[in-house]
């Protein structure tokens, strides 16, 4: 009875892993998801060749440490992702998890992924897992291509901190990860609003269009003084908040914040998609 109740306790986990596996296979198998990550990896390669083929870069003009690049090409990493926030990360993420549901229904294979034994609850966590491992591969792409490309075309030494502290370019690299880090948490909440649109429609580019047009209207109202009350309530509130990350020692604030109010928007668009996806009728 023992042996048989471990086994039976070790399928759904089995199975559990054999689809969120085959749903990673899947989406960085697709060549749109390659082409979004590509056109991530364009942003930095295109930063630093418009700093190597131009003049010296005004002091204060443009984003921040675009000055520094010709100095040190690891802040090519940095300036990229600082610009890849508003809009580039958020499109892409919105494209993954607006796909997530609704692509399978358009393509009619979401009955059939049903019809094994996979259950809606099970199926709903992988494909919000799917979309998590490319909110960290989105900004590890842009990161990783902005120290390439920075190496490439400029020298790379020692990095003076927003403390104004220096540390070495293996340190620099390790700050390079945790801003990725702190930006796949940032997009954790979008991914949960974006899964959530997802499972109201069978129509993909809808849910898609809606997840970016909630993004940009967070953003917009996050520039709004006359709404500083809603300002910590919105997902996009902390997204620019890993200047905490570029001191020493390193302050933890922003990142824990902006990990609890993501966590809030997980469990509440969770739920959400959870209460939509179980009721829809999907097998008729």
């Amino acid at each position: 009875m023992g042996t048989a109740g471990a086994t039976d306790a070790a399928a759904p986990r089995g199975l559990g892993l054999s689809l969120l596996w085959s749903e990673l296979r899947v989406l960085f198998g697709r060549r749109r998801t390659w082409a979004l990550l590509l056109a991530l990896a364009a942003i930095p390669v295109l930063i630093a060749v418009a700093v190597r083929l131009s003049s010296a870069v005004p002091a204060g003009r443009g984003p921040a440490f675009l000055d520094r690049i010709s100095q040190n090409g690891l802040f090519v990493a940095f300036t990229a992702m600082l610009v890849s926030v508003p809009l580039f990360l958020p499109l892409t993420v919105g494209v993954v998890a607006g796909d997530t549901i609704a692509g399978e229904a358009n393509l009619g294979t979401l009955r059939y992924l049903l019809v094994a034994p996979a259950g809606r609850v099970r199926l709903l966590l992988v494909k919000y897992a799917g979309a998590l491992a490319f909110c960290l591969a989105a900004p590890l792409t842009v990161g990783l291509a902005g120290a390439a490309i920075g190496a490439a075309l400029f020298p790379v030494g020692p990095v003076t901190l927003l403390s104004g502290d220096v540390i070495e370019p293996p340190q620099a690299a390790l700050r390079i990860l945790l801003i990725a880090a702190y930006l796949a948490v940032s997009l954790a909440g979008l991914s949960a609003v974006g899964l959530f649109l997802s499972t109201l429609t069978v129509v993909p580019v809808g849910a898609m269009a809606a997840t970016v047009v909630v993004s940009v209207v967070s953003q917009v109202l996050d520039q709004l003084p006359q709404l500083e009350w809603l300002h910590p309530w919105l997902f996009s509130h902390y997204w620019l908040g890993f200047g905490d990350l570029l001191r020493q020692p390193l302050l933890w604030d922003s990142f824990t914040g902006n990990a609890l109010l993501q966590a809030g928007y997980v469990a509440v668009f969770g739920a959400l998609a959870y209460g939509r996806f179980v009721t829809k009728d999907i097998l008729s």
